[in-house]
């Protein structure tokens, strides 16, 4: 089984986008590399919402049939144990403006064990330290 490294809504958006700054960099980290792209369902609410205001209705349809067809990608819900750890990670860097969906992607990390984010998003993740590894490695 490859390696599972969860994905942000940065990196799963500009996936989507091929005018945005980081697409060639995203679509040549996916080719490039055997992985299991985990995805939290709020991280994909997130992706959808923004490929929706930037692309369209008919992007997110596109979207949709990508992300529910043969993609590799899996999906992972968040858990009120994952809502709580995201509560308490916001509490402890109180003042950073750290994103809810980002602090859900840390708390899931800790519970899977998983050190690797695919993220365009590196002030977030810098911040962070998780409690299962020094850091998360960031992807690309």
């Amino acid at each position: 089984m490859p390696n599972r490294i969860l994905v942000d809504s940065s990196f799963l958006y500009a996936l989507q986008d091929r005018s945005d700054k980081y697409n060639k960099a995203a679509v040549q980290f996916v080719t490039q590399h055997q992985f299991t792209p985990l995805v939290p369902d709020v991280a994909l609410t997130e992706v959808a919402q923004m490929v929706k205001k930037f692309l369209g209705e008919r992007a997110v349809l596109l979207f949709l049939d990508a992300v529910s067809g043969e993609s590799p990608l899996e999906l992972e819900g968040i858990s009120k144990g994952d809502i709580q750890r995201a509560r308490s990670i916001l509490e402890t860097y109180l003042g950073a403006r750290l994103d809810f969906v980002d602090c859900c992607l840390m708390a899931i990390s800790e519970r899977l064990n998983i050190t690797q984010i695919c993220t365009f998003d590196r002030r977030d993740f810098s911040i962070f330290r998780p409690r299962h590894c020094d850091f998360l490695e960031l992807m690309p």
